[in-house]
């Protein structure tokens, strides 16, 4: 029988999917804690309590838990949506997002790594002394397929790779004590960033960030998630095998790593 998530924390939910998982997940009934630096200004529905963050602080992010766990005692699922590396794409008037490595700014390695790699590590740690005494729990990093194959560049795929085998490390680990691990990968999302290139898109299989929450609601609620911890996902899959669909009625077509 299906359990309903009591209480979920979704980092890097002032937009982009961690802002779609947070707003399905509070519809669904979840007491919902959001995370971001910005999240006062996000989309969210009013009962998501907001709390301002910067994942690279680890004092303010300690804070964060400690605020779940004195209003709640519980934490069920944590989404680690929270990420670095994709600002000031245009340097000196260059592109630099998809240039060879050594063409690459350096900070975007710290960036991913900290504000990514690291940010998801030092929420999973506190999340897991939470969960542990419960003997339940589902932790989510959130990859891409940029992890198993070359995509745009060096750092980004080195620190989506670092994501999954992060993932299935914590799994070995957490497994015994009744607590699922798994990275997801989504497909090509509608966020806010994506869409202000739509013209030059095709958009014709894409997802809305909401799609990624509604898969999330059902791997959290599934008695049996622990047959894929350790396991990296791809969310338009899964969504076809618990039968779901997209905002718009829709059920886009899982990608293969040879669309990527």
């Amino acid at each position: 029988m299906e359990q309903p998530i009591q209480v979920a924390l979704v980092t890097g939910a002032s937009r982009g999917i961690g802002r779609g998982v947070a707003q399905v997940l509070s519809e669904a009934g979840a007491t919902v804690y959001a995370t971001g630096r910005s999240i006062a200004d996000a989309q969210l529905p009013d009962r998501v309590i907001r709390l301002r963050c910067d994942h690279t602080d680890d004092e303010q992010v300690a804070r964060v838990f400690d605020r779940i766990l004195d209003d709640t005692g519980r934490l069920d699922l944590l989404v680690n949506g929270v990420w670095g590396g994709y600002e000031q794409m245009m340097e000196h008037g260059q592109f630099t997002w998809p240039k060879p490595f050594w063409e690459q700014p350096l900070w975007r390695w710290d960036a991913m790594m900290t504000a990514g790699v690291r940010a998801g590590y030092v929420a999973s740690h506190h999340a897991a002394r939470m969960m542990v005494p419960q003997r339940c729990g589902l932790i989510v990093h959130l990859s891409h397929w940029a992890a198993q194959k070359h995509q745009s560049n060096v750092a980004y795929g080195v620190s989506k790779a670092a994501t999954d085998k992060m993932t299935a490390h914590m799994a070995h680990e957490l497994t015994s004590y009744g607590i699922a691990v798994v990275a997801l990968y989504p497909g090509m999302v509608r966020t806010e960033g994506v869409m202000q290139f739509a013209a030059h898109l095709d958009l014709s299989n894409s997802e809305s960030p909401e799609f990624t929450g509604r898969v999330i609601a059902a791997l959290a609620a599934d008695p049996h998630v622990l047959r894929v911890s350790g396991r990296w996902l791809v969310v338009a899959a899964l969504a076809g095998d618990y039968g779901i669909t997209d905002i718009d009625g829709k059920q886009p077509r899982p990608l293969t790593i040879a669309d990527v």
